[in-house]
């Protein structure tokens, strides 16, 4: 037992900062994130002996995908969308570390208005951009992970740009027009 849980421990826990992000953006909420990458990690450790190939990664944000679907059918909703509170912290990853103030507000704003954009977005194509951009994952990673042909893949990643631009170019228009 402690032999297998050293190979998992190896081969998994260095995918688990990806795992969580990738929950993140599909839950859209730092606690439900936490509870399906800790379900996904424990289906993960029961499954570890069928693991077959050497793409972990995959393998396990597939798991992630999976008890996100199983979470959501459990609890009835088709993907609803919760609406952050006043006082949590909008998308800390997409600012720079070390940047001046008004830089620091520049790319608050831009994560702020991405993560706005993003929800726009249905599953399907948020969870591809996520996979492709931010996870930086090949297609047929992402294919294995979403159980889909390359070629879904690629098209699902075309229209998931396409909306993408359409919904910043439109939220963007708006703002120009709001100000002064």
């Amino acid at each position: 037992m402690d032999e297998r849980r050293g190979r998992f421990e190896a081969q998994v826990l260095p995918h688990l900062d990806a795992a969580y992000r990738f929950a993140r953006w599909l839950t859209r909420s730092p606690d439900d994130a936490d509870d399906l990458v800790q379900d996904a990690i424990l289906r993960a450790f029961r499954g570890f002996d069928a693991l077959r190939g050497s793409n972990v990664k995959a393998w396990l944000l597939t798991i992630i995908r999976n008890c996100y679907s199983t979470s959501l059918q459990r609890q009835g909703r088709g993907g609803l969308v919760s609406l952050p509170e006043d006082h949590e912290e909008q998308n800390e990853a997409l600012v720079a570390e070390a940047p001046g103030p008004e830089s620091m507000a520049i790319q608050a704003d831009v994560g702020r208005s991405l993560e706005q954009v993003m929800r726009l977005l249905p599953d399907e194509y948020r969870e591809i951009l996520i996979l492709r951009e931010f996870e930086d994952m090949d297609y047929r990673e992402i294919a294995m992970v979403i159980n889909a042909p390359i070629g879904t893949v690629m098209s699902r990643l075309a229209r998931a740009r396409a909306a993408l631009k359409k919904h910043w170019l439109v939220q963007h228009e708006d703002h120009a027009h709001a100000a002064p």
